[in-house]
């Protein structure tokens, strides 16, 4: 993996959200086989458009939870929620995020948003 401005930037995002095991950790204990998924989502997910101006990063967070619960991502989900508190996201505005998200994205994906986010708040 190349390690430049964008990596470097990416890397600590993820540290700073995720802890060491959602960033050096999956970076180190990638394969040949998943290097390049993980230099994407170091370089280019969080270096670059994670990284950009115009939406904090709780925004961004805010986005992506309701984006993970549309698409009925349950384990990106949980990961995600756990880097949403670490952006200043509360356990209040994840409810009302969910409740939001029984109109607009349907009852069964809010359940499971709540479900997983019961497990991973508590």
């Amino acid at each position: 993996m190349i390690e430049d401005e964008l990596h470097t930037r990416g890397l600590d995002l993820r540290r700073k959200m995720f802890g060491p095991e959602g960033a050096e950790d999956q970076v180190r204990s990638a394969t040949e086989f998943t290097e390049k998924l993980q230099d994407i989502v170091t370089r280019h997910c969080y270096g670059d458009i994670w990284a950009r101006d115009g939406l904090s990063l709780r925004d961004r967070s805010l986005i992506t939870l309701a984006f993970l619960v549309a698409l009925g991502r349950s384990h990106e989900l949980e990961f995600h929620l756990d880097g949403a508190r670490a952006n200043g996201v509360t356990p209040e505005e994840i409810r009302e995020l969910l409740i939001q998200a029984t109109l607009y994205c349907g009852l069964p994906a809010a359940v499971d948003g709540f479900r997983v986010a019961g497990r991973t708040l508590s």
